[in-house]
């Protein structure tokens, strides 16, 4: 299921996401990742869907939200930038307005891949640290990457990417992050704002636990000496847009975002379904339930 929502994106407004890759292709398997472990840990770039195919999906659902969409946002359940045909989809897209993505930033030393975002409106790139150690543990890069490289590229891009740059550092706890570098870094690559971010859904790891307040604040003033700097730590909204099909916007949203039991009711209500519907996806084992901070979230299961 190529497109989801439009849902009420915590960083773009109304965001038509798209999902451009089947199941979970990853360049990282982080210890936070809401999608689970990585099972298809790979850096090499392939074809999946056709810039054509997903045309043609974006098409049907902007004709019905075309009036409630900011952006077409690129924010799958994997790595975005492994789509060979990301930079080709991102320029048919603009068609129907502003186009962002949500990258982990780990193929940026590609010229191919720096090529692809140039085509973007918004780019949000993923920076949790600059230390070696911290990035292996808590992002379980793919063996082959280099934390430099991808530093440096990253700073080559700001100098030809003439769109908006955000970037995120998730914090959890238990970690002695690099807060002073990270910000250093971060004045150099001048994005128009920098959020940090709190895991909210259930992440790939039990242990895992958003940072206190004590971090947070201490990261918040650390960074915004450099650069705006603004928290990413809210549950997301209830607006959202819906299709015709029940199971289908079900499935779609929740094979990126867990869906909080609160937010799945609401989507039962606004198709008026009840929850019979939701049993039986479970008892079809297309949905799992997972606890986390006491409270049900609906994850699509996905094979691999």
């Amino acid at each position: 299921m190529i497109i989801f929502g439009y849902v009420k994106s915590r960083r773009l407004g109304k965001s038509l996401g798209i999902n451009n890759l089947p199941k979970k292709y990853c360049t990282y398997s982080c210890v936070y990742c809401q999608v689970g472990r990585t099972k298809n840990l790979t850096i090499k770039r392939d074809e999946f869907y056709s810039p054509s195919e997903i045309y043609d999906e974006v098409k049907k659902y902007f004709e019905r939200f075309k009036n409630k969409i900011d952006y077409i946002t690129f924010v799958p359940n994997g790595e975005p930038t492994l789509d060979i045909n990301l930079g080709k989809t991102a320029k048919l897209l603009k068609k129907f307005g502003k186009v962002a993505i949500i990258t982990n930033s780990s193929l940026i030393w590609d010229d191919k891949v720096k090529e692809n975002l140039l085509n973007f409106d918004l780019v949000s790139f993923k920076i949790d640290t600059v230390n070696e150690k911290l990035w292996r543990f808590i992002n379980r890069p793919h063996k082959s990457l280099n934390l430099n490289l991808i530093l440096e590229n990253l700073l080559k891009f700001r100098e030809i990417f003439r769109g908006h740059i955000i970037t995120e550092t998730m914090l959890i706890n238990n970690i002695e992050y690099d807060l002073e570098e990270i910000s250093r870094f971060l004045g150099k690559l001048k994005p128009a704002l920098a959020y940090i971010s709190i895991p909210i859904r259930p992440p790939a790891e039990k242990w895992v636990k958003p940072a206190n307040e004590e971090i947070l604040s201490k990261a918040y003033f650390i960074f915004s000496k450099t650069v705006k700097t603004k928290f990413l730590t809210h549950v997301e909204d209830k607006d959202f847009g819906i299709t015709d099909d029940v199971v289908k916007d079900i499935l779609s949203i929740s094979s990126v975002h867990p869906l909080r039991e609160e937010i799945l009711r609401e989507i039962l209500k606004k198709h008026k379904s009840n929850f019979s519907v939701v049993k039986k996806l479970l008892e079809e084992g297309k949905l799992k339930i997972v606890v986390y901070k006491n409270q049900k979230f609906y994850i699509r299961k996905i094979s691999n």
